[in-house]
C-alpha cells in the first residue's frame, strides 16, 4: 500500500528551512482513536498523522491522555487488564490493531523508553544485546557489532567500552537512559516512543538526551511526550496538545507555541492552568 503523504507547508524555525511537510512520508494515520479504562474513555476520538524523520512532541497536563495514546501506538495498554481501544492506528497504511498483526514484530518496529531508566540486572553488554538475541542473533561477532553500533548511536560508546561486563546498574541515571534508548535501537526500530526520557535526569543528562535526540531524528521517527514545554519547543519539529483525553490541536511546534489556534492551547502554554 503507498504511503500517505501530508499537504502541510514549507515553515521556518530558528532561521532553518524545515523540510516541506507535502514531501514528508506519514509514518502513523490516527482516525477515530478512543481507549477506555474499564468504563473511562481516557482517549476521545483522536486523529493525527506522525511523520517520518521528524519528533512529534505531545504535551499536556497530568492524566490528560498523553502517555495513554503514546502506549496505543506499540499496543504497550494490552498489557492492562480490563481496557479496550476503537479507531484505527496504521502504520505505514497497515492497522496495527488488527488480528493479524505481530505484536513482538510490532513492538520491534516501534521501540519505547520510559520515564525512568529500566536496565535489565546485567551488564551493560547483555543489555543491549537482549533483544537481538531474542530475535534469533546468537552468534557473537554479530552480537558484539550491534552492541557497539547501538551504543555509538545512543553516543554511550566511549564511556563504557572498557566496562562492558559491569552491572548496567552502576551507571548514572544519564548513561542508564541512554542505555535503555541502545538498547532499543539494538533490534533496528523504525519509531522510538519516548515517554518522558528526561523527567528523573539532572540539567546535564537531559541536555545529552536532548542533542541525541536531534541526531536520531535523522533515522528514527520520534514521538515524545514531554512536561517540559521548554523541552518541547527545543527539540521538536511538530506539538500536539492533549487536555482531557482531546487532542486539541497539532500543528508545526513554532506555530504552536507562538500562534495557537485554540484558546485552550494558549491557556496552557502561558501557565493559565496545568
Amino acid at each position: 500500500m503507498a504511503t500517505p503523504v501530508s499537504a502541510a507547508p514549507e515553515v521556518r524555525r530558528g532561521g532553518d528551512i524545515l523540510p516541506d511537510q507535502a514531501a514528508l512520508p506519514v509514518k502513523f494515520s490516527i482516525r477515530g482513536l478512543d481507549f477506555y479504562y474499564g468504563d473511562h474513555r481516557a482517549l476521545k476520538d483522536v486523529s493525527v498523522d506522525i511523520f517520518a524523520q521528524q519528533i512529534t512532541a505531545l504535551i499536556g497536563p497530568s492524566g490528560c491522555g498523553k502517555s495513554t495514546f503514546l502506549r496505543c501506538l506499540n499496543r504497550m495498554n494490552e498489557l492492562i487488564p480490563d481496557t479496550r481501544t476503537e479507531g484505527q492506528v496504521l502504520l505505514e497504511g497497515e492497522d496495527i490493531y488488527q488480528r493479524s498483526v505481530d505484536v513482538v514484530e510490532l513492538r520491534r518496529r516501534v521501540g519505547m523508553v520510559f520515564q525512568r531508566p529500566n536496565p535489565f540486572p546485567k551488564s551493560v553488554f547483555d543489555n543491549v544485546a537482549y533483544g537481538p538475541r531474542l530475535h534469533g542473533t546468537p552468534r557473537r561477532s554479530e552480537l558484539e557489532a550491534i552492541v557497539e553500533r547501538s551504543l555509538r548511536a545512543a553516543a554511550l560508546w566511549d564511556e563504557v567500552k572498557d566496562v562492558m561486563k559491569r552491572s548496567a546498574l552502576d551507571l548514572s541515571g544519564g548513561q542508564q537512559q541512554r542505555l535503555c534508548i541502545a538498547r532499543a535501537l539494538a533490534v533496528e526500530p523504525e519509531v522510538l516512543l519516548m515517554d518522558e526520557p528526561c523527567s528523573a535526569l539532572d540539567p546535564i543528562s537531559t541536555f545529552r538526551i536532548e542533542e541525541l535526540m536531534a541526531e536520531l531524528k535523522e533515522r528514527y521517527t520520534i514521538v515524545l511526550v514531554t512536561h517540559n514545554m521548554y523541552q518541547a519547543s527545543r527539540v521538536s519539529q511538530r506539538t500536539g496538545f492533549f487536555l482531557s483525553g482531546e487532542l486539541v490541536e497539532v500543528g508545526v511546534t513554532e506555530q504552536i507555541f507562538e500562534r495557537p489556534q485554540d484558546q485552550r492551547t494558549d491557556d496552557y502554554i502561558r501557565g493559565r492552568f496545568g
